[in-house]
């Protein structure tokens, strides 16, 4: 017999499941990671589902999502390798897509764990500094401090050097 509560759960995984992906693999780095991550963490909500508000549920899930990360990380112990360009050329006509989208992942794996989280949720989920901040339990200072460091790396990696310079438009 299923409830309205499963019911609620089911609606929220089928609408925001592409999302929630997204933002995992961001995070991660890696499709497959994120996958795995998302399914872990939303079988994780679904034991707490009735007993969240419902107008923190999103934020409640990103939080999740970022904790679950980190401790996934600590617990790693088979080191990966991973290659920061693909073996083997993409489509002419999309070849500036992805080299653009392997530099950033590039760059974004420089980052530490809070500030690739913290980047990721302020300019890719469009959050502002009060809402990172709780998403990530930590101040907005905090969320200032990794951003601004963040962004330097950013800025100081090679493959985004063209970016970096004219407020993000890539020199030619």
């Amino acid at each position: 017999m299923t409830t309205d509560h499963d019911a609620d759960f089911t609606r929220f995984v089928d609408a925001r499941w592409p999302r929630l992906v997204r933002f995992a693999h961001l995070l991660t780095g890696d499709f497959h990671d994120a996958e795995d991550l998302v399914q872990t963490t939303l079988v994780k909500v679904c034991a707490r589902w009735r007993h969240l508000p419902a107008g923190e549920v999103d934020t409640y899930v990103r939080r999740a999502l970022v904790n679950n990360h980190r401790s996934r990380l600590r617990r790693r112990r088979v080191a990966q390798l991973l290659t920061p360009f693909v073996p083997h050329r993409a489509l002419r006509g999309h070849a500036d897509a992805v080299e653009t989208r392997l530099a950033v992942a590039e760059a974004l794996s420089m980052l530490s764990v809070r500030q690739r989280a913290t980047v990721v949720l302020r300019f890719w989920e469009d959050m502002t500094e009060q809402q990172t901040a709780l998403v990530l339990g930590c101040s907005t200072s905090t969320v200032k401090v990794h951003t601004r460091r963040a962004l330097a790396v950013l800025r100081a990696h090679p493959a985004l050097a063209a970016y970096a310079s004219a407020g993000g438009e890539r020199d030619e």
